[in-house]
C-alpha cells in the first residue's frame, strides 16, 4: 500500500514543476534555433518602407538605417542588396561600416553587406536578406 500524501509534498512538486516551465521559456530561443542564445529576434520589414535616396548609398559600400533594423550595399552601379541589421549570433543591432564590412558591437561578428555572409565570428548565420528596390530615385525596402 502507498502512504498518502502530504499537502507539503504536493505543492513542492506544483513549485518545482512552474519553475521547470519558466525556466525552459526563458532558455528557448523563440525561432528555428539560426541564432545562438538571440532570444526574440526583430524580423526584417513585412511592409514596405522607404528608407531614402539609393544615390545615399556609395557603389562599393553601403548604409546603415538603424531605426529600420536594415543595412543597404550597392557593390555595383545600380545593383543594391538589402539585409536585416540585426546579428545572428546574439541579436545585436550593427552599428559600424568599413566599406563593404557591418560589425556587431556585442561579441564584434562581421558581415560582408554585399552577400549578408559572416566574414568573422562568433555569428555563423548569415544575415537575414530583404527585398530591395528602387522608386522615382528612393531605396524601398520590404
Amino acid at each position: 500500500m502507498s502512504e498518502p500524501l502530504h499537502r507539503r509534498t504536493v505543492l513542492r512538486g506544483a513549485a518545482l514543476a512552474g519553475i521547470a516551465c519558466v525556466g525552459a521559456a526563458a532558455c528557448s530561443t523563440g525561432g528555428s534555433g539560426s541564432g545562438s542564445g538571440s532570444g526574440s529576434v526583430p524580423k526584417a520589414p513585412t511592409q514596405e518602407t522607404e528608407l531614402g535616396a539609393a544615390a545615399d548609398v556609395p557603389v562599393g559600400g553601403a548604409k546603415l538605417y538603424p531605426e529600420e533594423k536594415l543595412v543597404v550595399s550597392q557593390p555595383a552601379k545600380g545593383e543594391f542588396k538589402c539585409f536585416s541589421s540585426v546579428c545572428t549570433h546574439a541579436g545585436a543591432v550593427l552599428n559600424a561600416l568599413d566599406k563593404e564590412v557591418a560589425t556587431c558591437p556585442l561579441h564584434g561578428s562581421r558581415f560582408d553587406v554585399a552577400t549578408g555572409k559572416p566574414v568573422h565570428g562568433p555569428a555563423t548565420t548569415p544575415l537575414e536578406e530583404v527585398p530591395v528596390k528602387v522608386e522615382g530615385g528612393k531605396l524601398i525596402a520590404g
